[in-house]
Formats: structure tokens, sequence, C-alpha cells
């Protein structure tokens, strides 16, 4: 479990691919360096987030810590683009004394999004992005949480029907995650808010249990507010 909250930004040293297919086989394995912040209590077996991505700590020094990727999440994530030089947001799991200035984060990428556009407002910059799996827009919210390259962020403004939701990031924010320096036609990894997912098994699994009518009365419900959402147009 993470919060969101980026520690620091490390540098990928050095890739190794086991198999150069793009359809998988052997995976990849990372080195990243310039994080000895996070190495302080570092153990093998640890959960780093890299990019919002858990992955195991497998080997580690002062300055530096190693991990495998699996094929799948090469495929489910922007790590397979990753070179050498890469810099990526990093973040240990939280511990007792963790403070949760973020929200809860889980590690488990659902989709990527393509960076659409950036605006300049001021010293900060909005970034509208699109996912590749337009089906986590019914988790995004305005005003809720989203994990974007392991980074908390605000979401700002969300269009269904457009298939795009947009995140802003203050002068002191870009500075302190990868996604500041990023630009358009770039990826990011993407983690909805787990809670909303929790919400929606919850209350299909109520209706689906209220005597058999509970499926009619959820779509009833549905319904009624794609209805108000039309008359709005």
């Amino acid at each position: 479990m993470f919060t969101g909250i980026v520690e620091t930004v490390g540098t990928v040293s050095h890739l190794v691919q086991h198999d150069d297919s793009s359809s998988g086989g052997g995976g990849t394995s990372l080195t990243i360096s310039e994080c000895a912040d996070i190495l302080d209590d570092a153990h093998l077996g640890d959960s780093i987030s890299i990019n919002g991505t858990c992955l195991t700590v497998t080997e580690f020094g002062k300055n530096e810590f190693k991990v495998g990727v699996a094929p799948e999440t090469l495929r489910r994530t922007n790590l397979g683009s990753l070179k050498e030089g890469s810099n990526v947001n990093l973040e240990r799991a939280v511990s007792a004394s963790t403070r949760m200035g973020g929200h809860f984060v889980q590690g488990h990428v659902d989709t990527i999004a393509t960076i659409a556009k950036t605006t300049q407002d001021g010293n900060a910059i909005t970034f509208r992005l699109q996912p590749r799996d337009r089906s986590v827009l019914r988790y995004i919210v305005e005003k809720g949480y989203v994990t974007l390259d392991g980074a908390s962020l605000t979401i700002t403004a969300v269009d269904d029907n457009e298939g795009w939701w947009e995140v802003m990031l203050i002068a002191y924010t870009q500075e302190k995650v990868v996604m500041g320096k990023k630009k358009q036609g770039e990826d990011v990894n993407v983690e909805v808010d787990m809670v909303g997912k929790y919400v929606e098994k919850s209350v299909a699994a109520y209706f689906e249990g209220s005597g058999g009518s509970g499926g009619a009365m959820l779509e009833k419900m549905v319904q009624r507010l794609v209805d108000e959402r039309l008359q709005k147009r």
C-alpha cells in the first residue's frame, strides 16, 4: 500500500532485456540509482512503487536497488518504454508511522493514459489525459483522486463523452514528479481510486440481492441519471 506522495525521483542506471520480443517472454530487470533517501531502511523483498507500479526489491546498495519487471507488467504499464537515463517516481510502501498525505494507492496500474494536451496557467500546468481503456472513466470524478505515474493528484475536469480528464500541477509539484517534464503524446500510468471500485461492487451486490428486483432498480437509477444529464446539455 502507498499514499501517492512521491518521496524522490530516481534514475534508471541499468536495464537488461531478457527477451527482445515485443510480445513478451523474459521480462526486464531495472537498476534504479540516485535514490539513497529511500534505502536507509531497505530490505530484500520490500515493495517500492516505481512510476506507480508496485515492484519487489531483489538487490540493493547505498544508492541503488534492482527489481524485475514481468512481461505482463511491461505490457500494462509504461515501464516498457523506460531507457537508461530515464527518471522515475519512487515511493516506499507505507509503514505504521507514514502520514497519509495523498490517498490509498495499491500500486496496481489500471491502464495507460496519453497526454493529449498541456496548457500553461500562470506557473501551473494543466494536463489533459486520454486513457487507453475508457472504462476507467466511470471512476474519474471532478475533485476526486487519481494516481498518475505513482503521484496522487486531484482531478480538475472530466468529459466522459470525449473521454478525457484534466489535472493541474503547481510549480512545486512539477519539480518533484516526472510528469512535470512530460510533453503532449507521452504516456503515464493510471491507477483509479480503489474506493470507487469497492462502492460500485457493494452497490451492485446490494441491488442484485434485493429480492430479484435489484437489477431493475439499479437500471432505473442509471437511466434517471442519464436523462438528467441529457436535459442539462
